[in-house]
């Protein structure tokens, strides 16, 4: 039989019969002769109310101290699920980040994970009981509680499953799997069965909210199978593997995802000099603004625009810290711009296929809509587009490329 890893997200485990229907789903699985170690959040909106709790206090809580506070909402869960599983006749144990020895660096509610202890689970797991592991959390060298950052659990399940070389980590969540795009804007948008790990990557960075994005790097490093599941129904899934593992049927796009997150900065008449893309980049790098897209455009008077992108709500701080630099290198105004998305496609098929990004292109024009900016990679395109136009760029691209489902009869 396998090992195998599941976690169940905070919507899972949101009530006590949440809780119970977990307990009833493992408890199957336990029954078929696998062994079963399962990482849960806290119960859905707990960590926001904790994270309340403390800017109630303070607007700038100690953040080693708030590590210590939200990391319990992930302790009352594990337990929770603990009695539920006892109170079916089986073994089973609830283990903090702490006593499974998840260890990490010091980096307050964004720690990384450095090493794992696999003693004390699989002694448990040899006597048949399954092992309930908070996730999210960890403990540096100093005995201090430490968080993974939001969707840590995510991470928590996998590098479990690493540790373990567990068969399979299962991410149970509210999604019976990873769709072709959201089926909130594309109703026909379909399951995959299967997706590589570069393309679910692809697809985290770049707007899809199914997975975090630690978590699908760290399954890709281990060669960890990775499938998502409903917590709320039965289905197989979808399983991100290998590209070997993936059918030679593979589409050439896999799935278009986007992002409303976005903002555009310009900076316009700026000198072309050598160097002075450092002089805009290197100021908003030092302020910890992280930059998508850029664009720079030369015009006839040996002046560029310098256009690059970045999170919504870094704009106003990118802003106050270009006006600065534009004085500095004599450049003539920055302008912003928040009304902007990006939309890209993914696929492992575009390495062998000519013609994608003028296909796209193509599309988005028919729809008369206006491409602001383009960045590319081996399998996947961007673009930048008004915001106004993002379902509709979506949708027409979705039906372009053929990932639309078969209309049902």
């Amino acid at each position: 039989m396998a090992l195998i890893v599941q976690k169940y997200g905070g919507t899972s485990v949101g009530s006590p019969e949440r809780i119970m229907a977990v307990a009833e789903r493992v408890q199957r699985w336990h029954a078929q002769g696998h062994d079963i170690v399962v990482v849960v959040s806290a119960m859905s909106g707990e960590t926001n109310r904790l994270i309340g709790l403390a800017k109630a206090i303070t607007p700038d809580p100690d953040p080693r101290e708030l590590d210590q506070m939200v990391s319990t909402g992930e302790q009352v869960t594990i337990a929770l699920l603990a009695m539920a599983l006892q109170q079916r006749g089986l073994g089973a144990k609830s283990l903090t980040g702490a006593q499974v020895a998840i260890r990490t660096d010091s980096a307050f509610t964004k720690a990384r994970i450095e090493s794992i202890d696999d003693t004390l689970m699989r002694a448990e797991l040899a006597k048949r009981n399954v092992i309930i592991v908070a996730g999210f959390q960890g403990v540096d060298s100093e005995g201090n509680i430490t968080t993974l950052g939001r969707g840590g659990s995510d991470t928590t399940g996998v590098a479990l499953a690493a540790a373990l070389k567990a068969d399979e980590c299962q991410i149970y969540t509210d999604v019976d799997g990873v769709y072709t795009t959201d089926p909130r804007v594309v109703p026909q948008a379909r399951r995959m069965d299967k997706i590589t790990f570069e393309e679910m990557l692809e697809m985290a960075s770049l707007g899809s909210k199914v997975l975090q994005i630690r978590s699908v790097e760290f399954a890709g490093k281990y060669q960890v199978p990775l499938r998502v599941l409903s917590s709320f129904g039965e289905g197989e899934g979808t399983l991100i593997t290998t590209e070997s593992e993936v059918t030679m049927e593979q589409p050439v796009i896999s799935g278009i995802a986007f992002n409303r997150d976005e903002a555009k900065l310009t900076v316009r008449g700026v000198p072309d000099l050598p160097g002075i893309a450092f002089r805009i980049l290197g100021p908003i790098g030092d302020a910890n603004i992280e930059v998508d897209m850029i664009v720079q455009n030369v015009a006839a008077d040996n002046t560029t625009d310098f256009t690059f992108t970045v999170a919504r709500g870094e704009m106003k701080k990118a802003l106050g810290v270009l006006e600065t630099v534009a004085k500095d290198i004599g450049a003539r105004e920055v302008v912003t711009d928040d009304k902007i998305c990006k939309v890209s496609m993914v696929g492992v098929g575009m390495r062998s296929h000519a013609g994608v990004a003028s296909k796209m292109f193509g599309v988005l024009a028919k729809e008369n809509i206006n491409i602001q900016m383009i960045s590319t990679s081996e399998i996947k395109i961007s673009v930048v587009v008004e915001e106004k136009y993002l379902e509709l760029a979506v949708r027409a691209l979705h039906t372009a490329f053929g990932l639309d489902a078969p209309a049902k009869a």
